[in-house]
């Protein structure tokens, strides 16, 4: 295959200069975002009930929305959209559906994707991601041979109007993307948009098997199940062996930080990786240095963002913060509105900023996704970064895990519950949830003084899970492949009892 890398960089490379303008000048993009997305928003029927009609400015916007508009209070709005009404959220006819797990009311949540957050947020910031790696990389080559894009399926369970698709975001993008770049992707789309895992995982190593791969993209977790199953069928030991040419992960969706080491063991040293957050909601941020983790936010695609301080996110008023008004080093919880038309909505992701100019994040959890039963704040961060750790120390490595409290009862005080798959154990279970104890306080200075002397919180214990027992129990909820997750840490005893179920 030709080597078109050299041809197409000069123009990914303009994108970058252009994000390199917004230095000094955050309020003044995300502005321009938000004067747009109120021009349409002012001609829907959402709109007209919600006073955007007289929303011209930032001020005026917060005053017509004074607090977070939740996915419960959308969803009559959107099921009128899926039911073919137009202008509702946005402007015109909605027919493609991001399906995410459950919220509050056990009910699936259907995210709009509508024509304009197709071509200005998730391609666009797609191609923000190739950009930025080019420039990171000027030797790359990645337009040598193919992409082996990884991604979930349509699975529509509502009585839809023709035409109307409900499924993962992957599922959605691959449906709709440039018929152009199907030439340099695999798998082919009816393999990519397989519901069936058992036939699906076969399909996709007997089409990847033989094509130059100079590139990968989706979730770490699946995509290790996936290169696994191609070295086997290959009888290679690492992945290279299979790929010669393969240069570059970007992954996105879950922390790569439990997989680093399981990466490194099945790919040459020469291995890149790039981190992206694109959910379902949008395409937010792009990492793009390569000694640095942080991403940078996109602030032209389509999204305007908002913050609440973490302190706030219970609250029915919280005070909202402007990107162009947080501060370094305070996690918060992301408020979108963009051009789906969510307005104001908490995606449920709370974000540390790690710079305010350029404004580059990280992701520290879910506001749902922590564990502050005791007080205690313990985010997803803190977690995948004190198993990192245990981890080495140990010599072992974890297929999946999750977390929940455990409350005091009797003589006993409370406690965090871990149940944990190894790939390769630890030699002592009771060692490792030792140590893990110890690195979380390292980790979590809230958990610390929880934990100081005991007096608040027993030691964690650690349950060691059957090897599957995570996918067994995502298998009877119906969420088993794509880009469907376990829930990390929960404040609560669910799903955690529901999974032990599966471990007996």
């Amino acid at each position: 295959m030709i080597n078109f890398t050299p041809i197409v960089r000069p123009w990914f490379l303009k994108r970058v200069k252009e994000s390199e303008s917004w230095l000094h000048r955050t309020r003044e993009v995300q502005t321009r975002e938000l004067d747009h997305l109120l021009a349409v928003g002012r001609r829907t029927l959402w709109g007209v009930e919600h006073g955007l009609e007289e929303a011209w400015d930032y001020d005026s916007f917060r005053k017509a929305l004074p607090k977070p508009v939740t996915y419960p209070e959308l969803r009559p709005w959107i099921m009128r959209m899926i039911e073919g009404e137009k202008d509702i959220l946005w402007e015109g006819v909605t027919m493609n559906y991001a399906q995410s797990s459950g919220t509050s009311d056990g009910k699936s949540k259907y995210i709009p994707i509508t024509d304009e957050s197709f071509h200005r947020a998730h391609y666009k910031g797609g191609a923000d991601v190739v950009a930025h790696y080019l420039n990171l990389y000027p030797d790359s080559h990645i337009f040598a041979g193919k992409s082996f894009i990884l991604g979930g399926s349509f699975a529509n369970e509502l009585s839809l109007n023709p035409g109307v698709r409900v499924g993962d975001l992957s599922a959605n993008l691959i449906e709709n993307i440039n018929p152009i770049a199907n030439m340099v992707r695999v798998p082919s789309k009816e393999t990519a948009l397989m519901q069936d895992w058992l036939t699906k995982l076969p399909a996709l190593v007997e089409e990847s098997l033989h094509e130059d791969i100079t590139n990968i993209s989706g979730v770490p977790s699946w995509f290790l199940t996936v290169l696994k199953e191609v070295m086997k069928r290959a009888g290679a030991g690492c992945i290279q062996d299979v790929w010669p040419n393969l240069e570059v992960f970007f992954h996105g969706g879950i922390s790569m930080e439990p997989y680093r080491d399981q990466y490194a063991k099945i790919t040459s040293s020469s291995m890149r990786y790039l981190e992206t957050y694109n959910a379902s909601e949008g395409f937010f941020a792009v990492q793009n240095a390569i000694d640095d983790h942080s991403m940078l936010l996109l602030l032209d695609c389509g999204t305007f963002y908002e913050f609440i301080p973490i302190d706030q996110v219970d609250s029915e008023y919280p005070e909202i913060l402007p990107a162009w008004k947080v501060e370094q080093g305070e996690v918060y919880a992301l408020v979108i509105t963009s051009c789906n038309g969510l307005w104001r909505y908490p995606i449920g992701d709370t974000v540390r900023i790690e710079s305010v100019d350029p404004l580059k994040i990280t992701i520290a959890g879910r506001t749902k996704n922590y564990i502050n039963a005791f007080g205690e704040e313990l985010m997803v961060q803190n977690a995948e970064a004190a198993l990192t750790k245990v981890c080495h120390e140990l010599g072992c490595e974890i297929a999946n895990y999750t977390a929940a409290p455990v409350y005091a009862a009797d003589n006993r005080r409370g406690r965090h519950e871990w149940l944990i798959e190894f790939v390769r154990e630890p030699e002592s279970v009771e060692l490792f949830a030792e140590l893990l104890d110890k690195a979380l306080q390292q980790e979590n200075s809230d958990y610390e003084a929880k934990r100081s002397h005991g007096i608040f919180l027993d030691p964690l214990t650690v349950i060691k899970g059957k090897r599957g027992v995570f996918e067994s129990w995502l298998a009877a909820t119906g969420k088993l492949g794509g880009q469907r997750k376990v829930p990390r840490l929960s404040n609560s005893r669910h799903p955690m009892d529901e999974i032990l179920e599966f471990n007996r």
